[in-house]
């Protein structure tokens, strides 16, 4: 069997156990709040799987290293802001979270911000609604560009295509099982992306080790022959610049901080306390392990 026509089946197989293992999960959902937030009810290994997989998708696999690869050494400050950003949100915002959801019955992070502030519930729906679909729109696409981007790279078909067969594997699961198929399937890819990104760069490694017809034989010598910009952590940058360089990159720490809603519903779901704890743990070493393995 030729290599192409391996990766293929290889594919196809796990884009086919997706679909059946979302389906699957959705014949579990019996009410609104199973289908809004799994009922609240969702293990901590499940919630932090998910979570990661969600707040990472094609950016912790194809977006970071990139950057990485195309700025050298000041991509280090961006991975240090997103990894302190995860760390904060789990250790101080999500069994918060978690115990606000259930104390106001709230299915969805709109619903809890509105209920929290119920003086003004009518208007922060409406605006805060508003503000997620508007930015949503894109978030959503880039995610479908990337599987677009990625089955292009794979099979030489049209980045179009590709967003077409993502959406076509992804859309039938999410509508009928909604947030459990979702988070379920999510496990999976969850499992998939740690496993690249630690397998992956030790692979990479090996087979670049000693081999005189690739530009470098080690990352010390890749960088070396880069040029000094590369191996900068400011990239070459002095004075207010290089502050602003590394504030810059740092600056992803915020974003993590609660707004991202597709991130906090995670957290809301949880089952209680000694999950939210176990979700924590696994949350914060699978960022630790990714993100060295994606730079």
């Amino acid at each position: 069997m030729e290599h192409q026509t391996q990766i293929l089946v290889v594919m196809a197989a796990y884009l086919g156990l997706l679909i059946a293992w979302g389906l699957y999960q959705g014949r579990k959902v019996k009410t609104g709040a199973d289908y809004a937030i799994a009922g609240r009810n969702l293990p901590g290994w499940a919630a932090a799987l998910s979570e990661r997989a969600t707040g990472e998708s094609s950016w912790a696999l194809l977006g970071l290293p990139g950057f990485a690869y195309a700025s050298g050494l000041t991509g280090v400050w961006t991975a240090v802001g997103c990894v302190a950003g995860i760390i904060t949100a789990w250790s101080a915002i999500a069994w918060r979270l978690r115990d606000e959801a259930e104390k106001y019955r709230v299915n969805t992070f709109t619903g809890y911000i509105a209920r929290k502030h119920g003086e003004r519930e009518k208007w922060l729906r409406l605006v805060s609604s508003s503000t997620i679909v508007f930015f949503f729109f894109f978030y959503v696409g880039a995610q479908f560009l990337g599987g677009g981007k990625t089955l292009h790279t794979m099979f030489g078909i049209s980045p179009a295509l590709g967003m077409l067969l993502t959406a076509v594997v992804i859309i039938p699961y999410t509508v009928y099982g909604g947030f459990r198929s979702v988070v379920y399937t999510d496990v999976v890819q969850s499992l998939v992306m740690i496993t690249t990104l630690v397998v992956g760069p030790i692979v990479g490694i090996i087979a670049i080790a000693g081999n005189p017809d690739i530009f470098a034989q080690s990352i010390p010598q890749a960088l070396e022959r880069a040029g000094s910009g590369y191996t900068s952590l400011t990239g070459a940058a002095e004075g207010f610049a290089a502050g602003v360089v590394i504030m810059g990159g740092f600056s992803w720490f915020f974003g993590y901080l609660g707004g991202q809603p597709q991130l906090s519903m995670r957290f809301m779901a949880i089952r209680d306390t000694r999950q939210a704890r176990q979700a924590r743990n696994i949350g914060i070493v699978w960022t630790i392990f990714a993100y060295i393995g994606a730079l």
